[in-house]
């Protein structure tokens, strides 16, 4: 199973470029790394001191923080690539991770992609033609259109057609953006305005489609493998129901679903895989909803969620992905795979639960990961790390291993116990408040329990006060130095006394509240970009009324008034930057 060639690295490729950052970019480079591959990490102006950053063997500047002109700059990874010697990519997940026109980039360039063929790709990145082809395949799919959907009065028409609740979704979504609920007639309209607006934002096509929003179903995921020699097996299925705004924080396996429907699904999930050809890890995404199950989506990539599949198999699925990139045949059966145990990871993102899961950039003061036996984090995060408004709000993932699902909740009780981080607000009182929620200890959640729970038991707890703690900042004999936009690191051997001493870590702002509003003002609670402003002057708002929305760390922020009044003054406008604690709108 293991590359073996005469030199290290895989036969037809030796140095791996991880067009990534975050945990994700420090998961794959251990990987590489044990591989025996040469590394290769990119970063933005905001990322200089990151953790990637400092693992790889070589390091190169993207460019400014916003991923536009970093981290998504393809011609910029590819001269890096050139420049580099790095002959295969990795792009993680997120930024370009499902984009066919980088994957076909990168073999144009006569380099390896690490990943599945751009036509699968394209076939499974467009909602519309992957149930499409589900439906082709033979695949149950949830009740709904196959075509998309051009305004609102298409909308109103599927909402005739399939029922209320709707669901109006990105057709080159994901992650739970571009979707929006319309539960009444009334709301139809607004829905798919949203929709179609994050849609665009988020992956440059509005394309909607619709169809049926199903209540609190379990959101059931399956792992499979794929090789290019048309070897197909899976790993094993993960429920991910426990969401907030349709993003998951909280994933197991095995999933508490009958056995029956276990079945069927893994069944389905490798006809998918072998209908369009896979060759590479992939998730097929499920709803299940009593004994019937619904092809939902498939990500072609590998998930966030891939460490309790690998804690249950053993399995390295970076691994699996890289040999498959190198042409290897997977060289093992469904029979081969046993899966063993009970596996839990939980999100920690630096967000406010007590605030509607608000975004909380800023400066961690301390952090101590926890330990122990079966328990594992995978994260890119230190003492004095910067979290910037510009990525995601995914600061750790802890994850938990034991031969029962009890046990597991136990460690996973004991390890939030461990866990020590401060200076910004996260999710790891919600992660410990679930485990005792009595829908989470028997199993029964759907993907509306986390919500409803976080909007009122745990909102009245306590839960996840910011911590406003500071740590003295330390310094540092390396001193880092870019030299035509590569990375240097450099030890200072014998600096003269009382001679220049290498800067501390900037401290931390004082934390901001998260309130929305007070006074006259209406304030913008985050740093951020403005979407949409929905108010003007002399118009008459009231209280709990949307006035904006604001991108922060990847998530569309809904910015409602404090009080009635009317509008005496609108400050911002849509598309500039806003900083935290800035009015938006003043009343009168």
């Amino acid at each position: 199973m293991n590359c073996a060639p005469e030199r290290a690295g895989c036969a037809v490729f030796h140095k791996l470029l991880v067009a990534n950052r975050g945990e994700i970019a420090v998961r794959v480079l251990r990987t590489a790394k044990e591989m025996g591959l040469g590394t290769v990490a990119v970063y933005s102006e905001a990322d200089r001191l990151a953790r990637h950053v400092t693992m790889a063997d070589e390091s190169y500047l993207l460019g400014p923080a916003a991923p536009a002109a970093s981290y998504l700059n393809v011609e910029k990874l590819l001269e890096i690539c050139k420049r580099s010697g790095a002959d295969a990519v990795h792009p993680g997940y997120g930024f370009l991770a499902e984009s066919a026109k980088f994957a076909r980039a990168v073999v144009a360039a006569k380099l390896t992609w690490v990943g599945p063929h751009a036509a699968a790709i394209d076939a499974m990145g467009d909602k519309v033609r992957a149930r499409q082809t589900m439906v082709a395949a033979g695949v149950p799919v949830v009740p709904g259109g196959t075509q998309p959907i051009a305004d609102a009065a298409g909308a109103v028409a599927a909402a005739r057609e399939f029922g209320l609740p709707l669901a109006l979704k990105a057709a080159g979504g994901g992650g739970g953006k571009g979707l929006k609920v319309a539960r009444t007639a009334d709301e139809i309209e607004g829905a798919f305005r949203t929709a179609q607006r994050e849609a665009a934002a988020y992956f440059q096509d509005g394309t909607i489609y619709a169809e049926r929003y199903l209540e609190n179903p379990k959101h059931v995921e399956l792992q499979v493998l794929a090789d290019k020699h048309g070897h197909v097996v899976h790993v094993g299925e993960r429920d991910c129901s426990l969401q907030r705004r349709h993003q998951k924080l909280w994933e197991e396996t095995p999933a508490h679903i009958p056995s029956n429907v276990r079945d069927a699904m893994r069944a389905a999930g490798v006809q998918a895989a072998q209908t369009i050809g896979y060759d590479s890890a992939g998730t097929i995404e499920c709803l299940v909803s009593g004994d019937r199950f619904y092809f939902l989506e498939m990500n072609t990539r590998i998930q966030v969620e891939h460490t309790v599949s690998e804690m249950v198999s053993g399995l390295d699925l970076i691994r699996e992905q890289i040999r498959i990139a190198a042409g290897e045949p997977l060289g093992y059966g469904q029979e081969a795979i046993r899966l063993d145990g009970h596996s839990i990871e939980g999100r920690v993102n630096a967000e406010d639960p007590l605030d509607n899961f608000r975004p909380a950039p800023g400066m961690l003061t301390a952090y101590q990961e926890p330990g122990g036996p079966g328990v594992r984090v995978d994260s890119a995060a230190y003492p004095g790390y910067s979290i910037s408004a510009d990525y995601d709000s995914l600061l750790a993932k802890l994850v938990v291993w034991a031969p029962t699902r009890e046990r597991a909740l136990e460690r996973l009780r004991r390890a939030i116990g461990e866990f020590k981080i401060e200076g910004v607000p996260t999710t790891l009182a919600l992660l410990r408040a679930l485990i005792d929620h009595p829908q989470v200890a028997d199993s029964s959640y759907g993907t509306a329990t986390l919500e409803r729970f976080a909007a009122t038991a745990f909102a009245g707890s306590g839960g996840s006060a910011s911590q406003t703690a500071t740590t003295q900042p330390q310094t540092s004999e390396v001193l880092a130095v870019e030299v035509n936009d590569k990375l240097f690191r450099v030890r200072i051997l014998d600096a003269p006394e009382g001679g220049p001493r290498l800067p501390a870590a900037p401290r931390r702002p004082k934390q901001r509240k998260m309130a929305a509003g007070a006074g006259n003002d209406i304030s913008a609670p985050m740093h951020g970009v403005v979407v949409e402003v929905q108010c003007g002057p002399g118009q008459s708002v009231k209280s709990g009324q949307v006035v904006a929305i604001i991108e922060a760390m990847k998530m569309m922020n809904e910015i409602r008034a404090h009080r009635d009044g009317v509008v005496a003054a609108v400050h911002a406008v849509a598309g500039g930057t806003i900083e935290a604690d800035s009015p938006l709108v003043t009343l009168e």
